[in-house]
C-alpha cells in the first residue's frame, strides 16, 4: 500500500469524527435555545403541577396572539350569515353563554324551536388567576357563577375592541362579601380578571349579543365554571378548597344540560339556587336575592 493510500485511509474516519461532533455540538445548542425559549412552558408545569398546565397554555396563546395567528380551533370568524343558516339559527334569536375557564372555551347558545342550541365554541385568549371564584378587588382573579348581562353592559367602545361587563359582583358575590368590578368579555388577549377572546372572535360574539338584545331578549345568562363540570373532572378536584363552591354550581350546570333551557337562577339564604326554565325561559329573569315557596332544585337543600 503506497503512502498516500494509507494517508487517506486514516484521515476519512478522523474527518467523520470531527463531523459528528460538530454536529452533536450544534444539536446540543439547538436544544439548549429550546428548552430556554419554551421556559415559560414546561417550568411551570413542573412546578406547579395542573395549575403550571394553565399557565403554559396561557403562555402558548399569547404566543399565538403576538405573531396573529388565530387560537386553536377557531370558527370561521367573518362568516356569521352562513354558519347560522348552516345551524338553522337567525340572527337575533335569544342567546346563552357558557364559560369554561380550564379548557379556555365561551360557549354561544341560540334559541331555535323553544330549546337552546349550540351555535359556536370559541377558544379564549386569555383569562387570569387560578381556578376557583373571585373574592376582592385586586385578587386578579377571573369570577365564577351565574350572571346577567343586559344592554346597558355592552361597551362598544373599549379599549379592548369591544366588551360586555357581566355584572360582578352579583347578589351572590354579594352575600358573601366578595368585591372587584368591571369583570368584562372583551377583545384583545390580556386580563386582570376578565376573558380575553380576540378582536375577529369578539367581533362575532358582539354581533350575535346586539342582535339578541335589540331582538326583544331583556338581557343574556352567562354561566361561568371552573372546568367542564362532568362527574369526574368534580371528582379530580375533589380537595380543593372551592370544591363545595362547584358542587353547587354543578347543579345549575346540569339542569341546563338536561333541559337546553337556562334556569332561573336566584340567592336564597346565601346560596345559589335554581328552578327549572319552562319553554318560555330566556334566561333574562335577574339573580336576586330571594327564596321561593317551592323550588324545584334548590342548592341550600
Amino acid at each position: 500500500m503506497s503512502k498516500t493510500s494509507a494517508s487517506e485511509g486514516t484521515t476519512q474516519p478522523r474527518r467523520r469524527f470531527r463531523f459528528f461532533r460538530s454536529l452533536g455540538i450544534v444539536t446540543l445548542v439547538i436544544v439548549a435555545i429550546a428548552a430556554v425559549m419554551l421556559a415559560p412552558f414546561w417550568i411551570p408545569i413542573l412546578r406547579d403541577g395542573d395549575e403550571g398546565l394553565i399557565a403554559a397554555e396561557r403562555s402558548k396563546r399569547r404566543l399565538l396572539a403576538s405573531v396573529g395567528l388565530p387560537m386553536p380551533n377557531t370558527p370561521g370568524t367573518g362568516q356569521l350569515p352562513q354558519r347560522l343558516a348552516d345551524h338553522g339559527l337567525r340572527s337575533g334569536a335569544p342567546i346563552f353563554i357558557r364559560i369554561f375557564k380550564r379548557e379556555f372555551e365561551l360557549e354561544v347558545w341560540m334559541q331555535r324551536d323553544g330549546l337552546f342550541h349550540r351555535f359556536a365554541t370559541y377558544p379564549m385568549c386569555v383569562w387570569s388567576g387560578k381556578l376557583g371564584p373571585k373574592f376582592r378587588e385586586g385578587d386578579q382573579q377571573a369570577p365564577e357563577g351565574f350572571y346577567t348581562v343586559d344592554a346597558s353592559a355592552l361597551n362598544p367602545n373599549s379599549q379592548w375592541y369591544r366588551s360586555f361587563n357581566l355584572g360582578y359582583p352579583n347578589a351572590y358575590d354579594r352575600a358573601h362579601n366578595r368585591t372587584g368590578s368591571f369583570l368584562m368579555v372583551h377583545g384583545g388577549c390580556a386580563s386582570v380578571g376578565c376573558f380575553a377572546m380576540t378582536d375577529a372572535q369578539m367581533d362575532d360574539i358582539w354581533q350575535l349579543v346586539t342582535a339578541a338584545l335589540k331582538g326583544g331578549q331583556k338581557r343574556f345568562q352567562v354561566q361561568v365554571f371552573p372546568f367542564r363540570m362532568t362527574n369526574d373532572q368534580l371528582a379530580h378536584y375533589a380537595g380543593h378548597p372551592s370544591y363545595n363552591f362547584w358542587q353547587k354550581l354543578k347543579i345549575g350546570h346540569d339542569l341546563f344540560e338536561s333541559s337546553l333551557l337556562p334556569p332561573r337562577v336566584h340567592v336564597c339564604n346565601d346560596q345559589y339556587g335554581f328552578e327549572a326554565g319552562g319553554t318560555a325561559t330566556l334566561g333574562d329573569t335577574l339573580i336576586e336575592a330571594r327564596c321561593p315557596q317551592q323550588t324545584s332544585i334548590n342548592s341550600t337543600k
